[in-house]
């Protein structure tokens, strides 16, 4: 009897080791997208990381521009995607912001996210970059407003074939919105950039703040891009890389 218990336990685990490709399915990665300050194409936008199937996301919408950061005492994210471009966060959302990533919470930035937070100086040095809302003095030099267009056929280029958000990219071309005018820090690590005259040529870098990875995506305006099978693994691969140790 104990034997033929054995046996059928032992049939079980091996078909559940067998349906798992060689081990059971592993814990989904929790994401929080943030949205907010800035319109977009919800539906897409929505179905593109409902296609990330290894992905536990959620989104939230701000109301008071930066609420989510208020209270991190229980935070369950592993990943922050910023998609918003809301503007206000107080001292105390800025300083629980960067304990996150102290903590080791990756940080993925898209599209007009480099514009959220203008105020604070600190959010440049974590996403790697300072955009322009305005024409601006500041230290004395004069930044003119940062420039954008819709509607754009921007060839992508792989910088670094070697990284792995870039595994299985090749050079590529989508239809969005190109930047150009934003300030960069020297020590991002340039992963994508594109040779349209109306775009900026740093259009995807990586970087490290505190115990943090980060990494930002300039494209990302509509529809047309949310479905671009290579955008998708882009967006896929650095959130799946900003959590990897």
């Amino acid at each position: 009897m104990k034997n033929s218990y054995s046996m059928v336990l032992c049939a079980v685990v091996a078909l559940a080791i067998a349906w798992s490709g060689g081990a059971f399915p592993a814990e989904k990665m929790k994401v929080v997208v943030v949205t907010g300050g800035h319109g977009f194409e919800e539906k897409p936008f929505g179905d593109m990381f409902g296609s990330f199937q290894n992905l536990d996301c959620t989104f939230v919408a701000l109301k008071d521009e930066s609420e989510i950061f208020e209270d991190i005492a229980k935070w369950p994210y592993q990943v922050i995607v910023l998609y918003n471009m809301s503007q206000g966060i107080s001292e105390k959302r800025q300083e629980n912001f960067v304990r996150l990533l102290d903590q080791g919470v990756g940080l993925v930035v898209l599209h007009h996210a480099i514009a959220a937070f203008a105020d604070w100086p600190e959010y440049r040095k974590i996403i790697g970059a300072k955009y322009w809302l305005k024409d601006t003095v500041e230290d004395g030099v004069k930044h003119p407003q940062c420039q954008w267009k819709e509607g754009v056929d921007m060839k992508m280029h792989v910088e670094d074939a070697s990284h792995p958000i870039m595994a299985g990219i090749k050079d590529f071309t989508i239809h969005d919105e190109t930047y150009k005018g934003y300030n960069l820090e020297p020590d991002n690590h340039l992963i994508l950039s594109c040779d349209e005259p109306g775009s900026q040529k740093e259009v995807a870098w990586t970087r490290a703040y505190r115990n943090a990875k980060v990494c930002f995506i300039q494209p990302g305006h509509g529809a047309a891009t949310y479905v671009d099978e290579n955008y998708r693994r882009v967006v896929l691969h650095a959130i799946e890389w900003v959590v990897a140790k």
